[in-house]
């Protein structure tokens, strides 16, 4: 059973494909023929159950529909409720939601905001192809990383183009200074946030590293065609490089986290 790919931030990110408790190296598999085979099966990555489509990356649709961590709120955490009482699993959203996250730039297909909790620097940043990334904020929960974000979305990306990101490395850009540019379109914002949550609440972080991170990639695609193995169950190709959470051959990508729970065999040809 698949699940995404864990990494390790390194002079090139260190990758390795997760087959239940098997892990392989997936740097060790560059530049030779491989094939990934979807067996048919599918298993909720939470509670196990066979189910016979996948939603929400992994999840059987009882979890999707029960599990805190499928909310419309994880996506857009300006939409967090658990201070009304409505949370799907209370103990869940104390644990991973009432807690410090960061708020960074990153530079992916472009310069973009995003939100992560503290726990998951610098793994967010390797899991969306992020070639350099900086924090700016520091904030005690995730609706106050979300206001911060949109507030910011005003005047600069929060999504990443993936085909983009896949076609090469966009330039490095100045994130210091795109720092204080936002800082300054912001300020009366942001402002007005910290003297409603606190000011502790909201740290702004000055002057903070860039990190720099580079991928394992022999050869970026021209044209970037995407696998789907519903429709494909059987993809084979020279794996020509790895980025975010994505397998580059030459004949296609495919996003690994997306088939979370599927059953895949992978075979070297």
């Amino acid at each position: 059973m698949v699940r995404k790919m864990r990494t390790e931030l390194a002079e090139t990110v260190q990758y390795h494909l997760l087959f239940g408790d098997t892990e392989v190296s997936a740097n060790a598999l560059l530049g030779q023929a491989i094939s990934l085979e979807y067996t048919g099966v599918i298993n909720c990555v939470h509670c196990n159950r066979k189910t016979n489509k996948s939603f929400s990356q992994g999840y059987c649709y009882p979890c999707f529909k029960r599990l805190a961590q499928c909310d419309t709120c994880i996506v857009k955490p300006e939409l967090c409720h658990h201070h009304l009482g409505t949370c799907r699993e209370p103990e869940w959203g104390e644990q991973n939601c009432m807690i410090d996250h960061i708020v960074y730039l990153s530079n992916t297909s472009g310069v973009k905001v995003g939100i992560t909790r503290g726990s998951q620097v610098p793994t967010r940043w390797m899991d969306q192809g992020a070639t350099q990334a900086q924090p700016i904020f520091r904030v005690s929960n995730r609706l106050q990383s979300g206001e911060v974000e949109t507030t910011f979305a005003k005047h600069i990306a929060d999504k990443t183009n993936w085909q983009a990101m896949l076609k090469g490395n966009n330039g490095d850009r100045d994130l210091e200074a795109e720092r204080q540019r936002l800082m300054s379109e912001c300020a009366a914002e942001i402002e007005l946030l910290r003297e409603r949550n606190g000011l502790q609440a909201i740290t702004v972080l000055e002057n903070e590293a860039v990190t720099q991170i580079r991928y394992p990639v022999l050869e970026f695609p021209t044209k970037v065609k995407s696998f789907n193995l519903d429709k494909t169950p059987e993809i084979s190709g020279t794996l020509m490089g790895i980025k975010g959470q994505y397998l580059i051959f030459d004949t296609g990508v495919i996003n690994m986290r997306k088939y979370g729970g599927y059953h895949v065999a992978l075979n070297t040809l």
